[in-house]
């Protein structure tokens, strides 16, 4: 008697987008306009890595569109707990088959947390089993001028990094720069990368504009109509990164696995969940009873998150400036019950960004701040006895009392 074995779903060229950007760029705001050009009758899938244990980002993209996501045929599927960039591919890979083949997508966008060097990521889908299953397109990458004018942003590895694997660069958050400004930001592009596309984002009406006739309406309409054309078109364009690593694994296959083994604490055992109710109730239960609380430093910056029962309301106005209040901070995101509703917050120290949702199944909040070494850490040496490079590490971290944050944030509930 012969058993009979189901031949395993062969995914081919399947086209896939990488969706880059250092933290805080507005990566959210690029994919938001690329899925608004998506053809009615065609299935999009959209895979995010968050750095933090708590996903949020699948329920800002969904809480952004203005339609039910499966009537619009887009799924998401979240990945938390750590970067899929600095794991083994096991992971990545599990999570892509599982999204192919749950959702059998025709375009698949995949979004890299911020804190991530998309070096690694490029390696990954750079292996033989991804280049007959995905066609990869142009590597978008999206990088904030205002950021850029910092210059703890402008030398910082991370977000050069973004900038040197990018086939497509889209800058936004520029017009505060000059003339003069924008060319000394074009040669530091060239710099680090000679064959990438520019495109500036396109910025919309000024305060002054927005009071002229209507002809300024219809050319700024133009305008974005012309940039919504011209991202949509990266689509479709195929990726010279992607294309010259993988002519790079295919002749030395090990060289190009070189830093991909996985770390202690690797995404192996952080289960992946997607934006859709049931599972979101999965991974509640799965967890530690609510309230819960994270907090952990990965590479120069600290993360925390909370989730709280949906039955905690906090006041909206005390919410906001408490958040706003906490030191150095890069990013703060969630979906919170508030005495104004359930509200969508997503800060970044160029926008701060707030917007009624519908219920959600519990309160999610995440932040990242940047450590800071240059803290002055004189008082504590004085109170501790340690030396100044002892302290010099730990600055930061002496200034952060999660326990207060957490009393701090409960007192707000109402």
């Amino acid at each position: 008697m012969s058993l009979f074995v189901k031949n395993p779903i062969i995914f081919q060229n399947i086209p896939c987008t990488l969706v880059t950007g250092f933290l805080g760029a507005g990566k959210t705001t690029v994919i938001n306009q690329l899925l608004a050009t998506k053809p009615d009758d065609e299935r999009w899938a959209l895979l995010i890595n968050e750095f933090g244990r708590i996903g949020i980002d699948g329920a800002l993209l969904a809480s952004s569109q203005d339609n039910d996501l499966e009537q619009k045929n887009i799924a998401i599927r979240e990945v938390s707990g750590g970067c899929i960039c600095c794991t083994s591919q096991l992971p990545l890979q599990i999570a892509i088959s599982r999204l192919l083949s749950e959702h059998h997508p025709q375009r698949l966008l995949i979004e890299p947390t911020g804190l991530a060097h998309p070096r690694e990521l490029i390696l990954q889908l750079s292996a033989p089993y991804w280049q007959t299953a995905l066609k990869m397109n142009a590597v978008i990458t999206v990088m904030s001028g205002e950021q850029w004018q910092q210059i703890k942003y402008r030398d910082h590895d991370g977000f050069q990094a973004h900038v040197r694997d990018a086939d497509v660069l889209i800058i936004n958050r520029y017009t505060q720069l000059d003339i003069s400004e924008k060319q000394v930001l074009v040669e530091w592009i060239t710099k680090l990368n000679s064959q990438v596309k520019i495109i500036w984002a396109a910025s919309g009406l000024t305060a002054s504009e927005a009071t002229d006739s209507s002809d300024a309406h219809s050319s700024d309409s133009l305008v974005t109509d012309a940039y919504s054309s011209t991202l949509n078109d990266q689509l479709n364009q195929p990726s010279s990164i992607i294309s010259n690593q993988r002519k790079v694994t295919i002749s030395n296959p090990k060289k190009s696995m070189i830093g991909l083994q996985s770390p202690a604490n690797s995404l192996a055992t952080v289960p992946s969940s997607s934006s859709s109710t049931d599972e979101t109730k999965a991974q509640a239960s799965a967890d530690s009873d609510l309230p819960y609380r994270y907090h952990e430093e990965q590479q120069d910056f600290q993360l925390a998150g909370w989730r709280l029962p949906a039955h905690y309301v906090l006041d909206a106005d005390d919410l906001q400036n408490w958040l706003l209040a906490l030191p150095n901070w890069q990013r703060i995101k969630g979906v919170v019950h508030t005495s104004d509703g359930w509200m969508q917050i997503n800060f970044n120290p160029g926008s701060l960004t707030t917007k009624t949702i519908d219920p959600q199944t519990d309160s999610r909040l995440e932040i990242i701040l940047q450590l800071d070494n240059t803290a002055d850490t004189h008082a504590v040496d004085k109170a501790t006895g340690k030396s100044e490079t002892e302290n010099d590490a730990k600055a930061s971290s002496l200034l952060i009392d999660w326990e207060e944050c957490d009393r701090e944030l409960m007192a707000l509930v109402i």
